[in-house]
């Protein structure tokens, strides 16, 4: 059959989405890259936030529409994090799905095609994922995401995650080395680890941490670069940022979510770190030379106008690399949905809205201060509207950084390396030539 996907989300359901196309393709299945040509229709949803839910349940409905325009001959199977929390919702409102699975039912992806195009109904969120090292990559070829581990233990507040994925479970590393190896026999130049909690990889092995070890062997693969993303500021000890610092084939970038710096906010978050500790791992990180990416969340219950401006001082006189800012988004059976003072959504917006104003100026302020400086840069694609090839920075990136335009007037291969003179700007983008 002709198989359709969306993934929504993170980049922890894109390699969900991959291994369920992986197997599907090993079971004689075509991928396609339209709804209008496929016979089955996968929407793999996140339910991480409000917008999040918006946009899967909208995914859903397009998908329901394209089965309903083919008079019933098309297939939809809604999976992933919306469908693992809200099974029973999704049945009831979208009796016209075929199939709903959750986060640990991919295993069960083929014969749930093969029920489906029998007119058979496939309900059922309970099953435990078996490890899958095959892959159907839909980033470009030269990088990939490996997901180490799966759930989290870290209850913070304000999240859904552990409800939906369970307690963290880090995947075998023999596993991780054969699937990070078939990925570098590819042709993947950059492999980025992912877990909604990469730092603590293996400590639910035997209590103690083990992305040092992993790292290494990883290190002995074809691999430019090895990203390290989501790293929890309590995890990040001295030693964690000398490994970032030295090791070879590491990129000397982390993202470090800080959520907040008031402490009477991050202890209702049930942050671990208080400002103090914020701020001094901050400057480590930065005296150290590595580029930190972080998220804050704004409007978190109770937050003062004195509580936001402190954290918009915070964010102005730190100067962050990166940061993305969220209004805060009312879980429900999470333990800040019950926490009183809540506020406006407007007002939750406009703080946002704010700080990610104030962040891209901040960048426009940094990327002045790399005109006239040469970078190495690897050229991911081409913007054909600007007429210049897209590349990154080893403190870029995939999808969340900004980016660096080139110009060259030699032959360019995308998933190769080059250095670029940075010459300016375009909004956040740098612009440069190859020299």
């Amino acid at each position: 059959m002709k198989i359709g996907a969306i993934s929504l989300g993170c980049d922890k359901n894109r390699v969900d989405t991959e291994k369920m196309l992986a197997r599907l393709v090993a079971a004689g299945h075509t991928l396609v890259g339209s709804e209008d040509e496929a016979d089955v229709i996968i929407v793999n949803t996140c339910a991480f936030i409000d917008k999040a839910k918006e946009e899967s349940i909208d995914e859903i409905l397009n998908a329901l529409n394209s089965k309903a325009n083919s008079d019933g001959a098309k297939k939809v199977i809604i999976t992933g994090c919306l469908a693992q929390r809200y099974e029973m919702e999704l049945k009831n409102e979208f009796e016209e799905a075929d199939a709903i699975l959750g986060i640990a039912d991919y295993d069960r992806i083929v014969e749930t095609v093969e029920k489906v195009a029998e007119d058979k109904k496939v309900y059922g969120c309970f099953s435990a994922d078996r490890f899958y090292s095959g892959r159907v990559l839909t980033t470009p070829y030269h990088y990939a995401y490996l997901k180490i581990a799966d759930g989290c233990d870290n209850h913070c507040t304000y999240c859904a995650i552990p409800k939906i994925r369970g307690k963290y479970r880090s995947e075998k590393p023999e596993n991780l080395l054969a699937e990070a190896s078939k990925l570098a026999d590819d042709g993947v130049k950059e492999l980025i680890l992912v877990a909604q909690d990469v730092s603590r990889y293996g400590v639910d092995f035997d209590g103690k941490p083990h992305l040092f070890e992993l790292v290494r062997e990883l290190e002995k693969l074809d691999f430019e670069w090895i990203r390290l993303l989501y790293l929890y500021p309590e995890m990040v000890t001295d030693e964690f940022i000398d490994f970032v610092k030295n090791e070879p084939k590491v990129a000397k970038y982390m993202d470090v979510p800080l959520q907040h710096i008031d402490d009477e906010i991050l202890k209702k978050m049930n942050r671990k770190v208080t400002e103090a500790d914020v701020r001094a791992l901050v400057k480590k990180i930065r005296d150290a030379g590595i580029t930190l990416r972080t998220t804050f969340i704004c409007g978190f219950p109770g937050e003062s106008e004195k509580q936001y401006d402190k954290l918009k001082e915070f964010v102005k006189t730190q100067e962050f690399d990166f940061a993305g800012f969220f209004a805060y988004s009312k879980e429900e059976g999470t333990p800040a949905d019950k926490l009183p003072n809540h506020l406006d959504e407007s007002v939750k917006e406009a703080r946002a809205k704010e700080l990610t104003n104030l962040q891209t100026k901040i960048i426009k302020k940094k990327n002045k201060l790399l005109v006239g400086k040469t970078v190495r840069v690897v050229y991911d694609d081409v913007d054909y509207d600007k007429q210049m090839f897209v590349g990154r920075t080893e403190g870029q990136a995939p999808d969340i950084d900004n980016v660096v335009l080139f110009g060259s007037d030699e032959e360019v291969r995308i998933g190769e390396f080059y250095e670029v003179k940075i010459t300016g700007s375009d909004g956040i983008d740098l612009v440069g030539e190859t020299v």
